[in-house]
């Protein structure tokens, strides 16, 4: 039999020294951040920042392409660039377009675990 464990008091726990009838919860929460976006978020800050960053990925992929016969296939090192104009492939593109144009439109609002997308509050005054 352990010594340590018979020296001990009967209402003090062994690693921290406070009673045992202290509560581990506090009697008001913290309050709780505000919720981020679920998913991934592609958007731009405009419509024609956005649009820009399409122009230049699709010109990258297409010059890419086209350029095989007159360069030879070292032009191809240009096609993974435009994955980086479109923040991923031409669908995350896509995705963050309608973000752009939708950003201050739509919000989602979620109540008893069902959300559902509504128009946003008018926030000018």
């Amino acid at each position: 039999m352990s010594t340590a464990r018979t020296s001990q008091s009967a209402g003090t726990p062994p690693a921290t020294g406070r009673p045992a009838t202290a509560t581990a919860h506090p009697a008001t929460p913290a309050p709780q951040p505000a919720a981020k976006p679920a998913g991934p978020n592609f958007a731009s800050a405009s419509v024609p920042r956005h649009l820009a960053r399409g122009a230049i990925g699709l010109g990258l992929i297409v010059g890419s392409i086209a350029l095989v016969p007159v360069a030879g296939p070292i032009t191809l090192l240009a096609a993974p660039l435009a994955l980086i104009a479109f923040r991923g492939c031409p669908t995350c593109w896509m995705v963050g377009l309608a973000q752009t144009i939708s950003r201050g439109r739509l919000e989602r609002q979620c109540e008893d675990g069902v959300c559902t997308l509504a128009k946003a509050a008018d926030r000018t005054g």
